[in-house]
């Protein structure tokens, strides 16, 4: 099925402050991040493996929507909905019990990566849910139309983490040539100027990433925040050698992992379930704890695999160039609205 813009507009009304999405991230987002953003009027997103286990999965749902629900009693006003990630690709191995989470949770809208959402699409539908897919070429957005995706996700050049290379407006207007249901654009959405423009060119939502992990609600370590605001997007490195897709890396988190980033080895197929179980490890284990200097390039190649401290080489957009300061989220969505009324205005 095709949704209507209007309808999807009509269905979020008076909920929404910015037409904007906290894009999910993994390692990243978490309860506080996705609390804080529907509190204040930005859809939450997050993705399902950032949880440990299904039940970990129960759980975190569980504790935003008793969070959001005491925000509405005491203010009398709606949150922004809940939005989880599923990664559809083969390879997780969770896909199918996380699914049978949602399902009990019914969340309003779910966005679906790395791989075609028809699997999924049927019992989401069935629980009232809108089925959102990220595509990285016209080819695939498509097929995502075809299969019956109420939305898109254009992921485009310059976004955080996994990323697209067309140009965004190149992009969302040969996607508008044949979709007239709603469209997210992600990449390089920095600020309330950005956001509109990207209202401008035909686009219903966008996705704000970088920033929001650069904020006080933010899984992320402090050090990565911390670099986020030192770095600008001359620091920024695409490269598939740390899963196995093109995505855009913090070149000074690869320096600092003893790793030069003109000589990176290739990964090798993409494994959603060894990404989980490496992403889980405490890194105080003496397993996790193993420095890359012991795995040097050449090792790292033959092996096909990531450092074994892969976890403080981190991902950032474009967009690290406007973060400047780690803000709350509250400040964060205050400053973007701000920006947006101003940018209205011109």
């Amino acid at each position: 099925m095709t949704l209507e813009k209007t309808d999807l507009l009509a269905r979020f009304q008076g909920r929404l402050s910015l037409p904007l999405i906290a894009a999910p991230m993994f390692l990243v987002s978490g309860v506080e991040l996705v609390a804080a953003a529907c509190r204040n009027g930005v859809i939450g997103s997050f993705p399902t493996v950032n949880c440990r286990s299904p039940e970990q999965l129960d759980g975190w749902l569980g504790d935003i929507e008793d969070r959001l629900r005491r925000h509405s009693d005491e203010t009398g006003k709606p949150a922004a909905p809940i939005c989880p990630n599923l990664i559809v690709h083969r390879s997780n191995a969770r896909l199918e019990a996380d699914l049978q989470v949602l399902l009990r949770h019914r969340p309003e809208l779910v966005i679906t990566s790395v791989g075609s959402p028809e699997p999924v699409l049927a019992p989401l539908h069935d629980a009232g849910a809108l089925v959102f897919a990220d595509v990285a070429s016209i080819r695939h957005a498509e097929r995502a139309v075809a299969s019956g995706a109420d939305g898109l996700v254009l992921l485009t050049a310059g976004a955080g983490g996994q990323t697209g290379w067309l140009n965004p407006f190149v992009f969302v207007r040969a996607v508008r040539a044949f979709f007239d249901g709603p469209i997210v654009l992600a990449g390089g959405i920095g600020d309330g100027h950005a956001l509109r423009a990207a209202r401008a060119l035909g686009c219903d939502l966008a996705y704000m990433g970088t920033r929001f992990i650069a904020t006080a609600e933010s899984m992320a370590d402090p050090r990565y925040k911390a670099m986020l605001v030192a770095s600008s997007a001359d620091d920024i490195l695409l490269t598939t050698a740390f899963t196995g897709l093109q995505t855009n890396m913090l070149r000074p988190s690869i320096v600092a992992a003893g790793l030069d980033p003109e000589d990176l080895p290739q990964r090798g197929a993409i494994d959603i379930g060894k990404d989980i179980d490496i992403g889980a490890r405490d890194p105080s284990t003496p397993e996790a704890s193993t420095g890359p200097e012991s795995q040097p390039a050449e090792a790292l190649a033959k092996a096909g695999s990531r450092p074994a401290r892969w976890r403080d080489i981190w991902s950032a957009g474009h967009s690290t160039s406007g973060v400047t300061a780690v803000l709350s989220v509250d400040d964060l969505v205050a400053q973007t609205l701000a920006e947006y009324r101003a940018a209205a205005a011109r």
